[in-house]
């Protein structure tokens, strides 16, 4: 089914593109924080069997898991701030023009701030040319590899983002940040959260309008480009709920 974006484009709303990673009962699992599996667990009370594999009528489980280390996650400035502002009040419209590029993050060797980490810089960001109204960037790093969708990130350092990328971020006026890695900050700063707080302007310039996904998967297929974004998101009272970002080609009128 064609759908007018506006005079200009169309999307084609039958060939949805998924960029989310799902949470699953069977292993490997994608994980991150030093946490344990998510669990699924069949409610047994009271005589009631939450499972029809066990003799019971209906599956009825328990599910445990922490929507930051587990799936894919959008969340809000409530993950940094005191009061723990509710994603599910802050994002309150879904569709997002968007661009997906992809990076390959820079070895920082013998730096006295990066301490050999593999980071996204300011300069790499520089060299993409944004197009005119995209609200959403959706960072794809390199290489890429089915690996992402369940692998361990505890105590492995993975990329982030400089903090002196604010900067691009704010001079394009791109409020949805959209990436593949389990933080947009380095696994073990301190506490620091450099560009967790630049991009929401916490403590003293707090931005309700801006977003972080986390976690995501594009795969290899999908080209970089300027796309329709729909952000979904599970209506969670919390800083952060999983979501399912899902893309739309433009097609010109």
């Amino acid at each position: 089914m064609k759908l007018f974006v506006d005079d200009r484009y169309y999307i084609n709303t039958s060939e949805p593109i998924d960029i989310s990673i799902s949470i699953k009962q069977e292993g490997p699992h994608l994980k991150a924080w030093y946490l344990n599996n998510p669990e699924f667990i069949p409610v047994m009370e009271n005589g009631f069997i939450g499972a029809v594999a066990s003799g019971g009528v209906v599956n009825f489980r328990n599910i445990v898991f922490n929507p930051h280390g587990h799936v894919t996650h959008t969340e809000c400035l409530g993950h940094i701030t005191n009061e723990v502002h509710s994603i599910n009040k802050v994002l309150n419209s879904y569709f997002f023009k968007a661009q997906l590029i992809s990076v390959f993050p820079e070895e920082k060797y013998n730096d006295a701030y990066f301490e050999n980490d593999a980071v996204i810089t300011l300069e790499q960001l520089k060299g993409f040319i944004i197009h005119e109204g995209v609200e959403a960037l959706i960072i794809r790093t390199l290489p890429n590899t089915d690996e992402k969708k369940f692998h361990n990130y505890s105590d492995t350092n993975p990329p982030y983002l400089s903090p002196e990328t604010i900067s691009f971020f704010n001079d394009h006026r791109i409020n949805h940040l959209l990436i593949d890695l389990p933080s947009v900050d380095r696994e073990s700063d301190g506490g620091k959260l450099l560009f967790h707080n630049a991009f929401w302007g916490v403590p003293n310039d707090l931005n309700f309008e801006r977003t972080i996904t986390e976690f995501i998967y594009v795969d290899a297929k999908i080209q970089d480009g300027v796309y329709l974004l729909e952000l979904q998101t599970a209506p969670f009272e919390n800083d952060a709920t999983p979501s399912r970002p899902v893309l739309y080609q433009l097609f010109e009128v």
